[in-house]
């Protein structure tokens, strides 16, 4: 009884960070890549099915094993993930053009999530 209540938790938490993560992939203040990573260590403990559905999805698969697997993202990952963080902040501060608190949030927060990706290991690049 104990373990059906934990799987249906990890699974419940599960999709309610992948629908953050979806909804972060569209809104400049919620970050993508935490839910997503939270979301499969969830799915990885409570359903292999859905694990599979996300190590399978051809956007985030890729970058979603190699996270699971060695701890690290691909270099390209990383710099785009940066470059999306400061074009959808810089067009939310640029929008938000005069109201001064809002556009200090989104830089403060938008700093926060540039630094967080920039602390990630990057993998190494493959030998040629």
């Amino acid at each position: 009884m104990q373990e059906d209540l934990k799987r249906y938790l990890l699974i419940s938490l599960g999709w309610l960070s992948v629908i953050l993560g979806a909804i972060g992939a569209l809104l400049p203040v919620i970050p993508t890549t935490p839910f997503l990573i939270l979301a499969l260590a969830c799915f990885s403990k409570s359903s292999p099915r859905f694990h599979k559905m996300l190590v399978d999805n051809k956007w985030f698969g890729p970058a979603l094993t190699q996270w699971e697997q060695n701890k690290t993202i691909s270099r390209h990952i990383k710099f785009r993930a940066m470059a999306l963080v400061i074009v959808s902040f810089g067009g939310s501060i640029a929008i938000l053009w005069g109201r001064n608190g809002l556009q200090l949030m989104l830089v403060a927060i938008g700093l926060i999530a540039l630094w967080f990706i920039y602390q990630l290991k990057e993998s190494e690049p493959p030998i040629k």
